[in-house]
C-alpha cells in the first residue's frame, strides 16, 4: 500500500502536506508523567483493548505495537516521518502505536497524554482531516471519557493544549519568500495572527528545503473549526505571496531558474555521493522547477516522499545496516538515483 506522501494526485504548488492533531486524557487515570511503570502498562492494554476494532470505524488496516518493541532504527524512522515527537521517542514507559497502513493516521497511547489522534495528508485539506479526526474524537470518546472541564475545556498534560486539544499545521515550500529581506518580519508578524510559522528543519538559513510549517498557537479560546479557518488562511496567503514572488522572479531571470532546476535534477540523478545538506537544497530546487513547470518527468513524483526518504533512519532502514556518515552519503546518492523518474521530453 502507498504511503500518504508517495501521494502525487491534486497536489498544490507550495503546499506540501497537511496535519491535525487531538490530545485527548481518559478521566480515570492521572496524566502519563504522574503515573508507574505498571500504571502506564495498564492504561495501554485497556485502550488498546478497547480500540482493538477501529477498523469498523473507517476501513482501514491498523497495525497495533508497542513502542519498546520497536528497534531504535524503527522508532527514529517513525519520528522523521511525522508519526512520533521527540518526547515520545524518549519515554521509557510502556506506549502503544496503532497506525494506519499507509501512516496517514495514527493513534498513539500513553506518549505526552493518554491519546493522540493524528490525520496526515498531501495538499492542503485541513477541513477533511478535522472531519475525520473529529469521527475518531467521538469514537473514542463513547469508549473512554475524556478528562473535561466546563470552562478550560479538555485537559492535557501541558496547559498549552488545553480547550481544544487541537493543534492544525500545514507544511509548505517558500523556497523564494524566504529569501527576501522582509521574511524575518513575516515570522515573527505571523504570531499577531495567532500562527506560528517555523522551519520544519531548522531556523533561518539553516532550513535546508525551505520547508516551512504553519501551525495555531492556541488551543484555548476559540472552537475547532475556527482553528482550521485560521491555519487555512494563513497557509493560503503564504502560497500566494510564494506565488508571486516565484513568478516575478520567473519572469525576470528565467534563464538563471532554469539552469538551477536543471542542474539539481542532473546532480541529483547522477551524484555518487551527497550530503543531506545537498540533497535538500537540490530537492528544494527541483520541486520549485516542477511547480514552475520547468521540469516535467515521465512517470508522477513525490519529491517530499524523497526528501522524507534521504533521512538517516529511513536510509539506514533500506540498507538494513548501520551507515557511518560517509556510507550515509553514499547510500543518499543512490536511493536518489534510484527513485528519480527520467525527465519528459
Amino acid at each position: 500500500m502507498r504511503k500518504w506522501f508517495e501521494q502525487t494526485e491534486n497536489r498544490q504548488p507550495n503546499i506540501v502536506s497537511s496535519r491535525v492533531r487531538l490530545v485527548r486524557n481518559w478521566d480515570q487515570y492521572r496524566f502519563p508523567k504522574s503515573l508507574s511503570p505498571a500504571e502506564s502498562e495498564e492504561l495501554v492494554k485497556r485502550l488498546e483493548y478497547g480500540l482493538k476494532n477501529l477498523k469498523e470505524l473507517d476501513g482501514r488496516e491498523y497495525e497495533y505495537a508497542y513502542l519498546e518493541e520497536l528497534d531504535e532504527l524503527s522508532r527514529r524512522a517513525l519520528g522523521e516521518r511525522r508519526i512520533l515527537n521527540s518526547s515520545i521517542l524518549q519515554k521509557k514507559e510502556t506506549v502503544g502505536l496503532i497506525v494506519s497502513r499507509d501512516e496517514s493516521v495514527s493513534v498513539i497511547l500513553n506518549g505526552d497524554d493518554h491519546i493522540r489522534i493524528q490525520f496526515l495528508s498531501p495538499s492542503l485539506q485541513l477541513n477533511e482531516l478535522w472531519k475525520m479526526a473529529d469521527q475518531m474524537d467521538d469514537y473514542i470518546n463513547a469508549r473512554f471519557s475524556y478528562a473535561f472541564d466546563e470552562k478550560y475545556g479538555y485537559l492535557t498534560s501541558f496547559p498549552t493544549n488545553m480547550g481544544t486539544g487541537l493543534k492544525a499545521c500545514v507544511t509548505l515550500h517558500l523556497p523564494t519568500l524566504s529569501l527576501g529581506k522582509k521574511f524575518p518580519s513575516l515570522l515573527s508578524d505571523m504570531s499577531r495572527f495567532g500562527v506560528s510559522l517555523r522551519g520544519v528543519y531548522g531556523e533561518g538559513s539553516e532550513n535546508y528545503g525551505a520547508l516551512y510549517e504553519v501551525a495555531n498557537q492556541k488551543t484555548l479560546g476559540s472552537t475547532e473549526q475556527e482553528i482550521i479557518d485560521l491555519v487555512y488562511q494563513a497557509a493560503g496567503q503564504l502560497s500566494r505571496q510564494e506565488q508571486q514572488v516565484r513568478e516575478k522572479a520567473l519572469s525576470n531571470h528565467r534563464l538563471e531558474r532554469e539552469d538551477e532546476a536543471y542542474k539539481s535534477y542532473g546532480v541529483l540523478k547522477y551524484a555518487r555521493r551527497l550530503s543531506g545538506k545537498d540533497a535538500m537544497i537540490f530537492l528544494s530546487q527541483m520541486m520549485a522547477g516542477a511547480d514552475d513547470g520547468i521540469l516535467a518527468f515521465k512517470e508522477p513524483c513525490s519529491i517530499y516522499r524523497l526528501m522524507l526518504g534521504i533521512r538517516t533512519a529511513n536510509l539506514q532502514k533500506l540498507s538494513h545496516k548501520p551507515l557511518g556518515k560517509e556510507e550515509l552519503d553514499v547510500a543518499r546518492a543512490a536511493y536518489l538515483r534510484k527513485e528519480l523518474p527520467e525527465l519528459a521530453g
